[in-house]
């Protein structure tokens, strides 16, 4: 139970965050291409090709028949080797719509093993936790790090969260 995080105070619903199950979310991002501001250019990159990819692949599948193209098995290769090795970060932004933060809330406070950092609301829409280092869940440290989205704190961030409050 210590890998839960519970997002509290002025929500309409008090939700908890398991970072365990985030790799298999699409909404992750590489973290390094996210402060390189990369990635929403990648992103949407990402999505034109994909939508051209299924385009073609369906067309060749109405012509041909369905066959797999010889490249399938390197892709997914070369998708599982990028989960295993990444570093990766899920942003706070789509769980704090998903709480419904109440009208009065002013401040988001990160409670962590041995402080309480306190922030304006504004900015904690633009936090970015990380959940994996190198392919591996940050369990020593953990169980998520949070990032700040300029990057200000990218030398040291927030470590041993343990709650967050809006209030």
């Amino acid at each position: 139970m210590d890998r839960i995080i519970p997002i509290t105070g002025k929500v309409k619903f008090s939700i908890t965050l398991d970072p365990g199950v985030w790799i298999f979310d699409d909404r992750k991002v590489e973290l390094e291409s996210y402060f390189s501001g990369q990635n929403q250019k990648e992103e949407q990159s990402q999505k034109e090709d994909e939508i051209q990819k299924i385009s073609a692949y369906w067309d060749r599948e109405i012509q041909e028949g369905a066959v797999f193209p010889p490249t399938l098995k390197t892709e997914k290769k070369f998708a599982k080797e990028k989960l295993i090795t990444g570093t990766f970060a899920m942003p706070l932004a789509p769980f704090l719509r998903n709480a419904e933060v109440l009208p009065e809330a002013t401040s988001f406070s990160i409670i962590t093993e041995n402080e309480e950092v306190a922030i304006p609301l504004e900015k904690a829409y633009e936090l970015i936790l990380c959940f994996s280092k190198d392919g591996k869940p940050l369990k020593e440290d953990g169980p998520v790090h949070v990032y700040f989205g300029d990057g200000s704190n990218r030398s040291h961030p927030i470590t041993y969260v343990r709650q967050f409050i809006v209030r």
